[in-house]
């Protein structure tokens, strides 16, 4: 691993904390490094991360963090970010701009922000200040982590997670009754989910027939927005993206299922396999043929496994 990989491993590290308040904004993590001089080896003189929308951004929060006797070392710093630094004004003004009154020497940027405000033109602004800019250093790992918000901008809908239960013999339910199949330890992991995502959806067959709550009692954190749809309610992924809905759930019967999979409307699928059979029900729904294993995980007994599109899926967290 290199010296600037290691810092930006710390960039996602300290991104990561600003997950649930930082939306409908990307999460960002900062650090500042000091080269050697007095001291042996490279230090970190500041750090920071995106804590809440309409707050301060990560480049803020690390140049506030920096001591008194430490601002002279500044000039002379690498700043590392995991997103590309903005250069509009919005709530905050712009961070290229705090960069570039701050002096530091050189900027060491994840990745490039796609939402259209921005999407080059702080990279641009830096560098057209003269300070030395180097673009990509753990860059799929840096898309990864906000992946959701990339989507959002990219494709005008939110990110779609599939999601169902199944047992090992491939049902999900029993003769067509609703069965328990989670354990009460994946349960509370589906619930975990669900505080991480904006919305969740259902078919109306799926709503009729069990009354899912559909909410996160086995876990702290906001419920999703709950959706259901059928023929007379169809799902408006454009209307979801104009409420600025950036992730979406999709937890129904197969029908449901088949459907977001025939039309290509998935970016992620998560499928617990319980180990229980049952004689016959309906069949679980058929992975689409571009659906890659990325990782899974055996709790007890209950596997479950994330799936995302071919080439996607080597740095899932």
């Amino acid at each position: 691993m290199t010296e600037d990989e290691r810092y930006m491993w710390r960039c996602l590290q300290l991104a990561r904390n600003g997950q649930r308040n930082a939306k409908p904004n990307p999460m960002v993590g900062a650090v500042i490094v000091a080269p050697p001089s007095s001291f042996l080896h490279p230090r970190i003189i500041g750090e920071g991360y995106h804590v809440r929308c309409g707050e301060g951004h990560a480049e803020v929060n690390a140049f506030a963090s920096v001591s008194v006797e430490d601002e002279p070392l500044l000039r002379e710093a690498t700043m590392y970010v995991s997103l590309e630094p903005c250069s509009h004004y919005g709530k905050t003004p712009p961070c290229a701009d705090l960069i570039i009154k701050k002096g530091v020497r050189r900027v060491v940027v994840g990745c490039i922000d796609e939402f259209a405000e921005v999407k080059g033109r702080g990279i641009q602004r830096l560098r057209d200040a003269g300070i030395d800019v180097t673009v990509g250093v753990l860059e799929a790992e840096c898309r990864m982590l906000n992946r959701r918000f990339f989507t959002f901008h990219r494709l005008k809908r939110p990110y779609i997670i599939l999601k169902w239960a199944q047992t090992a013999n491939g049902f999900i339910d029993d003769h067509g009754r609703a069965l328990a199949i989670s354990s009460p330890f994946t349960q509370m992991l589906s619930h975990k989910l669900r505080a991480e995502e904006d919305a969740i959806l259902v078919g109306r067959v799926t709503d009729e027939r069990e009354h899912p709550q559909l909410n996160v009692r086995h876990w702290a954190g906001p419920n999703p927005r709950r959706l259901v749809v059928d023929r007379r309610h169809p799902l408006n992924l454009s209307s979801l993206h104009a409420q600025n809905i950036q992730s979406l759930i999709v937890e129904g019967g197969r029908r449901t299922l088949d459907t977001f999979i025939e039309q290509g409307l998935w970016d992620e699928i998560r499928v617990e396999t319980a180990p229980i059979t049952v004689s016959d029900g309906t069949r679980a729904p058929l992975l689409p043929t571009d659906a890659s294993l990325c990782h899974q995980h055996d709790y007890d007994g209950h596997i479950v496994a994330v799936y995302m599109r071919d080439n996607h899926c080597s740095v899932i967290d």
